[in-house]
């Protein structure tokens, strides 16, 4: 089978020890921000599985998708050869951040060694030290992938890959748990499976209980006990000393592919559209509180500074109707645009932001890490944004490197002045009120706004109760503090409960993430700040 395998698809050999190692020349493409590497061809008539791989730097993903497709090719231990799709070669800084997500494709031996081709998607490592925001990337990624029309629409396995040697549960492998459940939705529960990876073929006891006590929830068998898969992948390691021993491991990783295989072959596939609206839920999630904190700050300001004049008008209206140039200061709020750091690795931009110039607002920022233009955001539906004021079409919107910001300057003020302010564009019956009426209808006005902008916050974190497998995630935790004091202030003391619900629901693994999140950032803000993170 080696040889058949050698001739099946373009490969170079890279070690002629035993085993001789081969690289395979896959048929690379790209999937919008995505690598798709490509063995043999696709017959539609066929049959595909395909895999979701997730898990930190270290565990060994790299080698078991090798393992995967060596297993798929048919290659045995006697054969003495090993052949590998992922490339040892580091990848150039400019590449590996452009291609964070890969997806492998193996066509041609359907009814030979599987009854099915298979596609394996690889993540980058979650929780390494390039911190918090690559994970948000490789989110976005995925879910570039999930919406193209050619990408990848339905999941039959996610493989949460760990090693056999996690003993004890920590910050940071909570941190990685709660990156992964929070992709998707309820429906893909029972296709998640621990596969654990250097391990000697005994129940991984302290796996499990790590994934218990972080209630990370998954594939159960008919006994209601969780399904796994071990692994030992030592298949290309030089066999000249320790034989025996290399042999046993193959043993276990070939046991381990069969039924991992098998799995693969009765479970259902899940269709990639619940998860789709997760990511693209929580993208918009975030992207709406973020803007509705700048929009609330402005509201706030500009209440500020009506109260102000309405305080100096009180004060000083007979001054000033006596003097025309008698001035009260008040401090007067605008918008302003600041530049940001940002750029584009290859042909793709990083730390942009997609902002409305007819509200003057910033409708994705931080986080737009993908698309040419707004029309490619995930905050955007049907044309439209889901997050500007005005709910505007894209044609308002640009794709900059810079953001609006909230302005405050001191300014001196007329009578005259105040009321061109307040009163233009008021109708008939509008203006035959006090100047000091049509202030505090203004406030009002404010008042409603941000009533009406909290309220479409809050209907996003109820959508995702009802779809997400992990609603009360980390990515949603951080903004319940803010919906929960704004609702306080509004004196909506059911939507403040429910809210209040959800954040006293989340379990011991969300805050434990919420900790190495912070650790990471920390570190991430002292080390020295460069042109790419």
């Amino acid at each position: 089978m080696a040889m058949n395998s050698s001739s099946k698809y373009d490969n170079i050999q890279i070690q002629s020890r035993s085993p001789a190692v081969y690289q395979l020349k896959p048929k690379k493409q790209k999937i919008g921000t995505i690598r798709r590497m490509t063995l043999g061809e696709k017959d539609v008539n066929k049959t595909n599985r395909t895999i979701l791989l997730v898990g930190e730097t270290g565990t060994g993903k790299s080698t078991l998708i090798n393992a995967l497709v060596n297993y798929t090719m048919g290659v045995k231990w006697e054969d003495n050869d090993w052949f590998q799709i992922v490339e040892d070669e580091k990848r150039s800084q400019s590449e590996s951040q452009t291609s964070d997500v890969i997806v492998y494709e193996i066509f041609g031996f359907e009814g030979k060694t599987l009854p099915y081709s298979l596609t394996i998607i690889d993540t980058p490592g979650y929780g390494d030290t390039r911190g918090p925001e690559q994970d948000v990337i490789t989110s976005h990624r995925l879910f570039d992938l999930f919406r193209s029309e050619d990408g990848v629409h339905e999941i039959n396995a996610v493989g949460l890959v760990l090693r056999a040697t996690e003993c004890r549960v920590n910050d940071r492998l909570m941190y990685i748990f709660d990156s992964v459940m929070s992709l998707f939705g309820k429906d893909m529960e029972k296709n998640i499976v621990p596969l654990i990876t250097h391990s000697n073929g005994r129940k991984p006891k302290n796996v499990l209980k790590a994934l218990e006590d972080a209630n990370v929830k998954g594939a159960t068998d008919e006994n209601d006990q969780p399904v796994y898969f071990l692994f030992n992948n030592c298949q290309h390691e030089d066999r000249t000393e320790d034989t025996d021993v290399l042999k046993h491991a193959a043993k276990t990783s070939t046991e381990g592919l069969r039924q991992f295989t098998d799995f693969l072959k009765e479970t259902e596939p899940q269709k990639m559209k619940t998860t789709a609206d997760v990511l693209n839920e929580r993208i918009r999630l975030k992207a709406c509180i973020q803007n509705l904190k700048e929009r609330v700050e402005f509201i706030e300001l500009k209440q500020k500074e009506i109260q102000q004049t309405e305080e100096a008008l009180k004060k000083y209206e007979q001054e000033m109707k006596n003097n025309e140039k008698f001035t009260v200061e008040v401090e007067e709020v605008d918008k302003d645009r600041q530049p940001i750091d940002g750029g584009m690795w290859g042909l793709v931009f990083y730390e942009t932001a997609v902002c409305c110039t007819v509200c003057e607002e910033n409708c994705h920022y931080p986080g737009c890490t993908v698309g040419w233009s707004p029309k490619h955001c995930e905050v955007m539906k049907d044309g439209r944004c889901t997050v500007c004021t005005r709910k505007c079409p894209v044609s308002a919107h640009v794709k900059e490197k810079w953001i609006y910001v909230n302005k405050t300057r001191k300014v001196q003020k007329t009578l005259q002045e105040v009321k061109e302010k307040y009163e233009k564009n008021k109708t008939e019956s509008e203006s035959r009120l006090s100047l000091l009426e049509n202030l505090k209808k203004k406030t009002e006005e404010l008042q409603k706004d941000k009533d009406q902008w909290l309220e479409e916050s809050f209907q996003h974190v109820v959508k995702l109760e009802q779809i997400a497998l992990n609603a009360v995630s980390l990515s949603t935790l951080v903004h319940l503090d803010f919906l929960i004091e704004k609702m306080k202030e509004k004196g909506d003391t059911e939507k403040v409960q429910k809210l209040e619900e959800m954040k006293s629901g989340v379990d011991k693994g969300t805050r434990a993430a919420l900790r190495y999140k912070f650790m990471r950032l920390k570190l991430a803000a002292k080390a020295p700040k460069e042109a790419i993170n």
